[in-house]
């Protein structure tokens, strides 16, 4: 079964001037800002610039960001990142017709670390592991499977016998989402200084990639999925708002 934070313990993160220069540029399109807009942004979390500056140097040489002309750009393993990022902020759905997508794993002899991995990728599809090797999900995701799963495993679509808000109470910690999501509003609530304000939403972020994206048809009452995302927008928001006044600055 997917998890996620506990209830009343969201697991903020302490702030670096890498995880600051990641949590700007994964929330900036297209990702790329010049040195001098991520130390003047940078030094609003209290994180000194000679700090950022070896901070950069340091990403760069670990293959985090790449220099271009105009400064510093997420790398093509962290692009893909923020594509995760953004579909879990605004997931892409359609109307469910009660089908639910299974993935049944056919591959033999793989090692842990292979069957480790086929894990964390059916996990970050928003699947479900129903019993071992067996995958499931409402198809209300507009996205399609990878196309080389079907090298280790078959895919369907199905209409289980269960009811399907027993099934997704069964297969996902819908009650501990919900109320890791509203202790993570209520920080972000509490939250005045830049630095608390970016840890929490960076704990939002990472609450909202274990959001299994249910039809609202199998989620509890009062879902708080919705509101952390606006949270969010209207955080992001606020970051566009800060840069284009760093512009301004020259």
């Amino acid at each position: 079964m997917n998890g996620s934070a506990s209830p009343g313990d969201p697991a903020l993160r302490p702030l670096s001037a890498r995880s600051v220069v990641l949590s700007l540029l994964l929330g900036t399109h297209p990702p790329e800002l010049s040195a001098r807009e991520l130390v003047r942004l940078v030094e609003g979390f209290g994180v000194g610039g000679s700090t950022v500056r070896a901070a950069l140097s340091r990403m760069t040489a670990a293959g985090d960001l790449r220099r271009t002309e105009a400064g510093y750009r997420l790398s093509e393993r962290l692009l893909e990142r923020q594509r995760r990022q953004d579909e879990a902020v605004r997931p892409h759905t359609r109307a469910w017709r009660d089908e639910w997508e299974m993935v049944v794993v056919t591959a033999t002899g793989r090692g842990p670390a292979e069957r480790a991995d086929l894990r964390a990728r059916l996990t970050a599809l928003r699947l479900a592991e129903v019993r071992e090797g067996v995958w499931l999900r409402p198809a209300n995701l507009r996205r399609p499977l990878p196309a080389d799963l079907d090298r280790v495993a078959d895919s369907y679509v199905c209409r289980p016998a269960r009811p399907g808000r027993e099934l997704a109470a069964r297969l996902w910690p819908l009650d501990a989402w919900s109320a890791t999501a509203r202790e993570l509003l209520a920080r972000v609530d509490r939250a005045r200084r830049p630095a608390d304000r970016l840890t929490a939403f960076a704990a939002v972020v990472r609450h909202l990639l274990a959001d299994p994206v249910l039809p609202s048809e199998l989620l509890p009452g009062d879902w708080p999925g919705p509101a952390l995302r606006d949270a969010y927008e209207r955080f992001r928001r606020e970051q566009a708002g800060q840069l284009r006044a760093t512009d301004a600055r020259g």
